[in-house]
């Protein structure tokens, strides 16, 4: 398993920015392809957007093309998610995991970091 910390999650108005953090620790950070995942309240979890261990691709959910960019420091053993534009509707808890496409690769799972955009 990986152990996974996200952090930089908040409150923010409609149209505003956050950078979101991963610290992973347990497994070689570095070959794993890393992904972010959300949970709103009364949803289920969805995949939101993957990088590739080396960090020379990546691939987002539609409903955040544009907006999420997505990024790793190996170096730092930590994954990063810079959302701009945010909406109501990215109200969720952010969660990072290692992924099999846009499927999580472990069972376990961070706290998560809550990001709540107000109308």
């Amino acid at each position: 398993q990986m152990q996974l910390a996200e952090s930089g999650g908040g409150l923010v108005q409609a149209g505003g920015s956050l950078r979101l953090s991963c610290a992973a620790s347990g497994r070689t950070f570095s070959t794993y392809g890393m992904g972010w995942f959300r949970q709103a309240p009364g949803k289920e979890r969805e995949f939101v957007a993957r990088i590739h261990w080396s960090g020379v691709s990546t691939y987002y959910a539609d409903s955040v093309k544009g907006r999420f960019v997505i990024s790793r420091d190996n170096a730092k053993n930590t994954l990063y998610l810079q959302m701009r534009s945010l909406k109501p509707e990215d109200t969720a808890v952010y969660y990072c995991n290692a992924v099999r496409g846009v499927q999580p690769q472990f069972d376990s799972w961070g706290q998560g970091t809550q990001v709540t955009v107000s109308s």
